[in-house]
């Protein structure tokens, strides 16, 4: 069985187990304190041999270890196992040189997208379009203004410029992500964020939520990348 499917199904198993709004709840109490099962039942109205059963599944899927009491040896504690909820996560990506933001014109969602990873995980980061316009859009150099960040108006580039072995390249646009996939491309996308283009609205509103929308899946994809990816470095726009 391979390393990732078998991450997969404990990861099932685990979410199976949270299922129940009983066995949610009491792992829930865990979180903040250890409980005998007793204690359990009396905070969550439950009947003992309800918890009993509710308890067992827990334990068989690694999120529950019961202990015994180092007073009353009569008495067992249930205490979460954390590790097992951190591992809910999605698995961390492979290790890259950089990470590489890609849209059809490099004015507008890959310029954000950069500048917002350079200044929220840092390392070596750059941009760069399938078919780079001239400038950046000026209201995307306002709206990273708002937010206290800096991108150069002039400071577009082709991806063929960019891409180098070792990146990784997410598109945040649909036309960028469909160039890139053919099987005749130089450069191919590892993910892709289909994130609405606002210079076709032109409006602040629109460059606001292209932002608030870059922002989110960055916040999202940050914990997944493994420790020194990207590695630290110079970085460029």
């Amino acid at each position: 069985m391979s390393a990732e499917l078998s991450s997969l199904q404990m990861r099932a198993r685990v979410h199976a187990a949270l299922g129940d709004p009983a066995r949610l709840a009491i792992v829930d109490a865990l979180v903040l304190g250890d409980a005998s099962p007793g204690e359990m039942g009396q905070r969550l109205g439950l009947p003992t041999n309800l918890v009993a059963h509710h308890v067992k599944v827990l334990q068989d899927a690694g999120l529950v270890t019961r202990t015994r009491s180092e007073g009353d040896r009569r008495r067992a504690y249930l205490r979460l196992v954390p590790e097992v909820l951190a591992a809910l996560a999605p698995p961390a990506l492979d290790e890259a040189d950089r990470v590489v933001f890609v849209c059809t014109h490099n004015s507008a969602r890959s310029q954000l997208a950069a500048a917002l990873w350079r200044d929220r995980v840092g390392g070596a980061v750059a941009s760069a379009g399938t078919h780079p316009a001239p400038r950046v859009h000026p209201r995307a150099v306002r709206v990273a203004h708002r937010h206290g960040l800096t991108l150069d108006p002039a400071g577009t580039a082709h991806v063929g410029d960019v891409v180098h072995d070792g990146d990784l390249v997410i598109a945040v646009c649909d036309n960028a992500h469909e160039d890139l996939a053919g099987p005749d491309a130089s450069v191919h996308p590892r993910l892709h964020w289909s994130v609405p283009d606002p210079v076709r609205v032109d409006t602040d509103a629109a460059f606001e939520a292209a932002y608030t929308d870059l922002a989110d899946r960055i916040n999202r994809l940050a914990p997944a990348v493994v420790p020194g990816t990207p590695k630290a470095g110079p970085s460029s726009s």
